[in-house]
């Protein structure tokens, strides 16, 4: 696990901007089965959460346009047992932090991996996100 000193200011970058955390198992589950269009992000500590998913998703909710009802954020090394359950309702697809998914009415419609992620601008993610939100949102 990583220490809390570390985790918080990571995870206010995104609860400042609106996002809920989600450190419990439970909440997870009732935010991620809830009707409408949520935004979950896995948060990290790795460079590529600091350099393009954390600005990505928070640049993707600025402005005009379709936005998802709920976000929604939790922690991989940090809320263990939030972020388990959190990806089991992102199968099939493998264990990934940092990580975005968008879901309607409960339902996975769009993800990012890590390695969507790694590599590229927050910008581009952004951009990727807003395409997801106008077709889904």
């Amino acid at each position: 696990m990583y220490p809390e000193d570390v985790v918080m200011p990571m995870k206010a970058q995104l609860t400042q901007k609106g996002f809920i955390d989600l450190d419990t198992s439970e909440k997870v589950t009732e935010a991620l089965n809830k009707p409408g269009t949520t935004l979950l992000i896995i948060n990290s500590v790795c460079g590529c959460a600091a350099g393009s998913a954390r600005p990505g998703v928070i640049l993707s909710i600025e402005g005009a346009g379709k936005k998802p009802e709920f976000l929604t954020t939790t922690f991989a090394g940090f809320d263990i047992e939030a972020v388990k359950t959190a990806r089991e309702h992102l199968v099939p697809f493998p264990p990934s932090s940092p990580s975005i998914a968008l879901f309607k009415d409960g339902e996975l419609v769009h993800f990012l991996e890590r390695h969507h992620i790694e590599g590229h601008s927050a910008e581009m993610i952004a951009e990727n996100l807003q395409q997801a939100y106008g077709e889904f949102c």
